[in-house]
Parts: C-alpha cells; sequence; structure tokens
C-alpha cells in the first residue's frame, strides 16, 4: 500500500530519539519555487510512496524537507572525521537532515535524508545549498553503482528550489532527497569517542550491530566482530569500485559508511583511459585519494575507526590494540579476494585456475592498458567479443600489437567464458563527458540528456540499438585536465 498523505506517512524518529548526543533538531530552508526534476518511481514505489503522490504539492514539500508528519523530528547528524588526512572533531550535516526512517513492506529501516536543505548548526562558513548539478550527479552515479550491484545510497528525488545558489557563478539550487540503510560513518564514531562517554559510543556501537551486522552479537567479542564485520564490507565495496573503475574522489572518515554503502557521491567519476594515478577531484591536490588509492586509504580509515572502538574492544588499551591491529591486518587479504574473483570473473577465467596465472594475468593486462591508455570499460567489454573469436576491436584498441597479441594468446588458451563475461562487464557507465553534457543542459533547464544518460545506465549490461554513443570511449580532446567538484 503506497503512502499518498504527509498525516499518513510513518516516518520514525528512532535516531533522533536514541542519540540526542549525536543530533540537532532543525528544519529545512524553505523552497521558494520548488519544482521536481528527476523523481526515482521505482524506488519510491519500493519505499511505499506513491509516485503520483510525491508529483504534487505535498511530495514535494516532503522531498525539499518543509513538509513532514507532524510527529517527524528531522535532525542534523553530528559526526567528525579526518579529511585528506588532518583530523576535524566537529563535521556533522553542515547541509543535509535526516528527515526519518521508513520501513517499507519488507521490514528494513531506510534512512530518509536530504542534502542542499539549508544551514545547519555544522555549516561552519558554507550556506548549506545545493546547486542542480552536483545533486544530478549523485543521481545518476548512484543508479548506475545500484545498477552495477555495488552497495550504495540511493536518490529518490532531486528538486529544483527556485533558489540562486552563488559557487563560482550564481547557479540554481536544488535539493537530493536520497536513502541509505543509515549514515552512520566511521566520522560518527569518531565523534562518539571523542566525548570521553564510553556509554554513549557503546550504544552506537551496539545500534550499528542490530542495524547493520547483527551476527556480530552473538560473537565472544561483539565489539571486535563489529570491527571486523565493518572491514569486511569495506574490503568487498572498495573492491567493486576498483573492478568497474570507480574514483570515489573524497574518502574522508566521514565519508565511510558502518553498512559498507558508497555514500557522498562529490567529485566521483569513473575511469577513462586506465591509469591508477589518476584524480579527477579538483581539491585533490596531492592525489591521496587517486583511483589506485583507494584500497589502501580504505584501509586507513578503518585503522581510524578501529581507534574509536578500543574502549569497547578491551578494557586494557594495549590488549585493544592488539587485538585491533590483528584483525586490522586482515583487510589486504580479504580485498584481494574479493577483487582476485571479480578479475577472474572479468575475464571469464574458469574456476579452480590457480591464483598465480590469475593474478599474473590480470596484472600484466592492466599494465598493458595503463601503457597504452586504453579505456578501461570498453576493452573489457571487446573482450567478450574477442571470447568469442573475433579480436580485433580488442587488438585495435592497443598501440602495441605485439604485447597484446602475446596477452590475448596466454588468455585464449584458457577458454574464457564469453557470456559470463558480458554478465559483469559494463556497456553503459555514467562517462564522464555524457555526464558534464547531460548536467550543463540540465542547469539550463533541458533535463532530456539526463533521463537519456540515466535510463542507459540503469541497464548496464545489456547492448541496445540507439545507445551508440553511450558506450563509447570519451573523445580524444576530453580528458586533458579533466575535473569533478564537490559543489559546496
Amino acid at each position: 500500500m503506497s503512502t499518498a498523505s504527509l498525516s499518513t506517512l510513518a516516518l520514525g524518529d528512532h535516531y533522533a530519539r536514541a542519540f540526542p548526543d549525536l543530533a540537532i533538531a532543525w528544519e529545512a530552508a524553505e523552497a521558494p519555487e520548488p519544482r521536481l526534476l528527476v523523481l526515482n518511481d521505482r524506488l519510491a514505489a519500493e519505499l511505499g510512496l506513491a509516485p503520483e503522490w510525491l508529483r504534487g504539492q505535498e511530495g514535494l514539500r516532503l522531498l525539499v524537507g518543509t513538509g513532514v508528519p507532524p510527529e517527524a523530528k528531522p535532525v542534523a547528524q553530528a559526526y567528525a572525521g579526518h579529511q585528506f588526512g588532518s583530523y576535524s572533531p566537529r563535521l556533522g550535516d553542515g547541509r543535509a537532515l535526516l528527515l526519518g526512517e521508513l520501513t517499507p513492506a519488507d521490514g528494513r529501516p531506510r534512512d530518509l535524508h536530504l542534502k542542499g536543505s539549508g544551514r545547519t548548526p555544522f555549516s561552519r562558513g558554507g550556506d548549506g545549498f545545493a546547486a542542480v548539478g552536483p545533486m544530478l550527479r549523485e543521481h545518476v552515479v548512484s543508479e548506475a553503482m545500484h545498477a552495477l550491484g555495488i552497495p550504495t545510497t540511493r536518490s529518490l528525488a532531486v528538486v529544483a528550489t527556485g533558489r540562486t545558489v552563488y559557487r563560482e557563478q550564481a547557479l540554481p539550487g536544488a535539493v537530493l532527497a536520497r536513502v541509505a540503510s543509515s549514515h552512520l560513518r566511521v566520522g560518527t564514531f569518531q565523534y562518539a569517542r571523542a566525548t570521553e562517554d564510553t556509554d554513549l559510543l557503546r550504544r552506537l556501537a551496539d545500534h550499528a550491530i542490530a542495524l547493520h551486522h547483527p551476527h556480530a552479537a552473538e560473537a565472544e567479542n561483539p565489539h571486535l566482530a563489529l570491527f571486523e564485520s565493518v572491514l569486511d564490507a569495506q574490503a568487498s565495496l572498495v573492491a567493486g569500485w576498483m573492478l568497474v573503475g570507480f574514483i570515489h574522489g573524497v574518502m574522508n572518515t566521514d565519508n565511510v559508511t558502518i553498512s559498507g554503502e558508497t555514500i557522498d557521491y562529490g567529485p566521483c567519476a569513473f575511469l577513462d583511459a586506465f591509469d591508477p594515478s589518476t584524480v579527477y577531484s579538483s581539491i585533490d591536490h596531492a592525489g591521496r585519494y587517486a583511483y589506485g588509492n583507494q584500497p589502501a586509504i580504505a584501509e586507513w580509515n578503518l585503522a581510524r575507526l578501529a581507534e574509536a572502538l578500543l574502549p569497547l574492544i578491551d578494557d586494557d588499551q594495549d590488549k585493544a590494540i592488539e587485538l585491533a591491529v590483528d584483525r586490522l591486518g586482515a583487510f589486504r587479504s580479504r580485498y584481494n579476494t574479493a577483487w582476485l574473483a571479480g578479475s577472474r570473473a572479468k575475464l571469464g577465467l574458469p574456476e579452480g585456475l590457480d591464483d598465480t596465472v590469475t593474478t599474473a594475468l590480470v596484472n600484466d593486462l592492466l599494465v598493458l592498458l595503463r601503457d597504452n591508455r586504453v579505456d578501461y570499460t570498453s576493452f573489457h567489454r571487446r573482450l567478450g567479443e574477442a571470447a568469442r573469436g573475433d579480436l580485433e576491436r580488442a587488438r585495435e584498441a592497443v598501440l602495441d600489437l605485439a604485447a597484446v597479441d602475446e596477452w590475448l594468446s596466454r588468455w585464449t588458451a584458457l577458454a574464457p567464458d564469453a557470456d559470463a563475461m558480458d554478465r559483469v562487464n559494463p556497456v553503459y557507465i555514467p562517462r564522464n563527458h555524457l555526464v558534464e553534457e547531460a548536467l550543463a543542459a540540465a542547469t539550463e533547464g533541458d533535463t532530456a540528456p539526463f533521463e537519456r544518460l540515466v535510463a542507459a545506465v540503469r541497464d548496464p549490461y545489456t547492448e541496445r540499438d540507439g545507445l551508440d554513443r553511450y558506450a563509447e570511449p570519451a573523445p580524444g580532446d576530453f580528458g586533458a585536465g579533466y575535473q569533478t567538484f564537490c559543489g559546496t
């Protein structure tokens, strides 16, 4: 049964009630002229929200936060975080609000959360607003990640507010409404630890266990098991990013979820030509969050979570450190296991193939792609054709024919499974030049290119007539100096 009235919408306030020390009651700023830019009808239906109601005036008020059920208690959440390696003790939702928790028919609660809804007590020098372009970027990229099978927060809607937002230039403002299994972050635990209130830290950890990792409750040391569960989730998540060529761009600890979902799509992008040193974010001047650094940064961020959890792991700090370091030491092997399994699938390799053979084959391919500046996504898709006997499109993508022929000979001798490859190597991703084209048009009022792009990436593995340009690498003159921006 879909909800079609604010008065009947059940929007829980569990987090607001359970953690008043980690949340401040707040209200969204007024939106002068709200206008729906995009609505995720499928997601709305999953959440038990009637799409036709969300398109109406009452639904729009919910989506910008100015109309909530009478019992709702919107809050700005508190958290700390290491930003580019430097610790900030008080960050929090500077332009966001947690409206509350929805519980759809599947019984799994989801946060309903806004970005761009105005200043909060955590805003510092920011205006609390967001522009149309960055909010639409989060919509299309998060939908692509969901379609690729990578855990992610989801965009429910983007609503233009009718407010002008000032960045380098005047831009039309917007609010993003998104859902997540929670917005608990490593930074949330860092904030709780900094209060020196062990009871608060314990309640937060027990809440995270109950919500995301219930099996940890049965462990001999539940809070150590929580840490290990988050480690597993993040190892799998970042391996997924690497396998599809995704660059998050701002892997600060406040952007690392306890659930293992991708969150906060700011200066994110997908690889064009393969290069582990690729950085697109305009604020990542030292390349800390380059594509190839992401696994190591994930491990570093998890070490910060371990530090926050030490008082719960053991009363003896030295013992707690020993246990945490031991568990943290498993990250690399767990990441490598997930990455190698995914790489084996991308190359259609048979089960039982020795890991050393697989690793050598994959690493040699990546060197080949890097040295020849080959488009990462399209080359892997062309390998499906090569597995069926047509090698030419794969060969023509590489300048060094002798090297690619030698690699293809080794690979084809293993009888790769082309059908299996097509199930994991996408045809369509949110290619950077197409994203920029779509966002520029939408900012000027034309959402048609954006809608076509979303339609393409929602079904990434099925090649379709009329979508050739969505499968093609970026034009040769596009990539040089390309940058993405946070939008704050």
